[in-house]
């Protein structure tokens, strides 16, 4: 299977997914350009995972820190981060 182009589903609805596939970033208000391709997913599988939501963002709207956070939009780095933090306590 090649990653130009592949259809997943995503919160009951199938999309199409991969490098060749171009949209806007998926954070509201923003509308720069990507595409569909892993380096845009938030997360570790096409169509969402354990910690991120399977969503496409642009560089400013990814985490890009080192951990398993890394690769996670705001909202799930945010809540990744509160739940290792309220395993440690």
């Amino acid at each position: 299977m090649g990653y130009a182009y592949y259809e997943i589903t995503r919160n009951g609805e199938t999309i199409q997914a991969g490098y060749s596939v171009e949209v806007v970033c998926e954070e509201d208000g923003c509308d720069e350009k990507i595409d569909r391709g892993l380096a845009h997913l938030c997360g570790a599988q096409p169509g969402g995972d354990e910690y991120g939501c399977g969503g496409y963002y642009c560089g400013h709207h990814l985490y890009t820190g080192i951990g398993p956070a890394e690769g996670l939009c705001a909202r799930d780095s945010k809540r990744w981060q509160e739940q290792e933090e309220t395993a440690s306590t």
